[in-house]
């Protein structure tokens, strides 16, 4: 490619032509802040297109005849130089961390290495709630917490941990395992649209049950209630089953 006088602000973009095999390793690079694109299909003989590099240039681009364009560079007035792409061929610049990249159809690629856009942004971290912690009819403890990734999505994230007033762990539900039993008392997570709810139910007592909310561990829901509490849990309780 030909090459302009250099300026003060950037050196004559370096060109080459590549073969259009290898234009989706120069048009991708890893890690690079992409800046605008393509002409593309609006490139017509006549007019120029005019985009926008990533450093603040432009490129102006030509169709000079089949399946050959041209991307005149310029750096405010000053033309750094021509990339040509001929025969479905791709041509490619680069000049102080900018890369350009003139497609077969007259697109244009432009992104700066090295640059803070260029690197990785971290992802933040999801961070689950804390556990709620309700103390049910029957005496017992259960904690209500979701692992995060899958709460909410009816991947088993919620989970619900029953356990005795002194801590012992009885055991764990969750929503691929939702029911549990354990001396005539039922413990079951349960779907409502997109809500999940904890429910506590006493079998011994005559069906009485209590609804909590998942998230807040709020009792929005009780049925039978008078029919009676059944007995409170003792240490010598025994695990779900």
């Amino acid at each position: 490619m030909r090459s302009t006088r250099r300026t003060p602000r950037r050196t004559t973009l370096r060109t080459a032509a590549v073969v259009v095999g290898a234009a989706a390793v120069l048009a991708v690079p890893v890690g690079s802040a992409f800046a605008d694109s393509s002409a593309g299909a609006a490139v017509a003989p006549g007019a120029p297109v005019v985009v926008r590099l990533a450093d603040g240039a432009v490129a102006k681009v030509y169709k000079t005849g089949p399946n050959r364009f041209e991307a005149d560079i310029f750096a405010e007035s000053t033309k750094l130089d021509t990339l040509v792409s001929r025969g479905g061929g791709v041509a490619y610049g680069r000049s102080d961390g900018l890369r350009v990249v003139l497609q077969a159809n007259g697109g244009v690629t432009s992104w700066m290495e090295g640059g803070e856009k260029s690197r990785p942004k971290p992802k933040p971290k999801a961070v689950a709630p804390a556990p709620v912690r309700v103390v049910m009819p029957d005496g017992r403890i259960a904690k209500l917490a979701a692992d995060g990734a899958g709460a909410g999505a009816g991947a088993g994230g919620e989970r619900a941990v029953i356990s005795l007033p002194d801590g012992e762990v009885l055991g764990a539900i969750d929503l691929r395992h939702p029911s549990a039993v354990h001396d005539g008392w039922t413990y079951k997570l349960v779907r409502d649209g997109e809500r999940v709810k904890f429910v506590v139910i006493d079998g011994r007592g005559g069906g009485s049950s209590w609804v909590y909310d998942f998230g807040s561990g709020k009792l929005v829901e009780t049925y039978g209630v008078g029919a009676g509490a059944g007995a409170r849990a003792g240490a010598g309780s025994g695990g779900l089953r």
